[in-house]
């Protein structure tokens, strides 16, 4: 079982930028939620000399109504903000390293972090397409969950195997299956590998609707950007090996 441990910063062309415009449009919504609400309470007092008591009362309830319909759009907003930085975050977070060690280690803090998993295997893809290595197991001891506790997993989770065959996102509760989710990791489409959701921590006794948008972004980026730091990697090391082929040759 490999557990994990920087490169040029580099944000995603597409997601990333389309995260911060819809971010940006969220947060100028709940300024005018915050201006409008303002302008209510102010308001809410004020009554013509020649209104009457029941009317006055009658303003009031609806100058109330209107309150507690922009305080809970505000909360909305809030809560839409909070999404969109933590898809923003992640987006980010996954493509700023090119070390394989470290989008890994980005992939766990996302998976504990934002989607609140607490055990969980990654798996890929062998390099010569045959099996697939447990590159990233983390959250439970070597005999609690045996089928990712190795260096390979060799098959035999229900869910985990299906997914890795056809590619498709699956979420508990699933036939013959105990894992909480199993995410494709696909590059340009081809699936590569999955991330093996086994339980979820504590405070959060299940995945909620929000939590799909994650999953998607993890199935679309997390692979790409491994598999991108994997080949900067390799040639990396090439290069230093070409180097010092050339020192050497030079009697340096």
């Amino acid at each position: 079982m490999k557990e994990t441990s920087s490169g040029g910063l580099k944000l995603p062309e597409g997601s990333g930028k389309e995260l911060v415009a819809e971010l940006k449009t969220t947060l100028e919504k709940a300024r005018e939620l915050v201006r409008e609400l303002e302008h209510k309470l102010q308001t809410a007092g004020v009554a013509t000399a020649g209104e009457k008591d029941d009317e006055l009362a009658q303003r009031l309830a609806r100058t109330e109504a209107d309150v507690k319909e922009l305080a809970a759009q505000l909360a909305a907003s809030e809560r839409q903000i909070s999404r969109l930085m933590n898809l923003y975050v992640a987006t980010y977070q996954l493509h700023a390293t090119l070390t394989p060690a470290e989008v890994l280690q980005t992939i766990a803090e996302i998976a504990v972090n934002l989607l609140g998993a607490e055990a969980f295997a990654v798996l890929l893809r062998r390099d010569g397409g045959q099996g697939f290595e447990v590159a990233l197991a983390q959250g439970f001891a070597a005999g609690e969950y045996p089928l990712f506790s190795g260096e390979e997993y060799l098959g035999g989770e229900a869910a985990v195997d299906a997914t890795l065959a056809d590619g498709t996102l699956r979420l508990a509760p699933i036939p013959n299956s105990n894992v909480v989710a199993v995410v494709p990791l696909k590059v340009q489409g081809e699936i590569v590998g999955a991330l093996v959701v086994l339980k979820l921590l504590p405070h959060k006794p299940s995945l909620r609707p929000e939590d799909r948008e994650l999953l998607d972004l993890l199935s679309a980026h997390a692979a790409s950007a491994l598999f991108a730091a994997r080949i900067f990697a390799t040639k990396d090391r090439r290069l230093r090996t070409l180097e010092s082929l050339i020192k050497l040759a030079r009697g340096e």
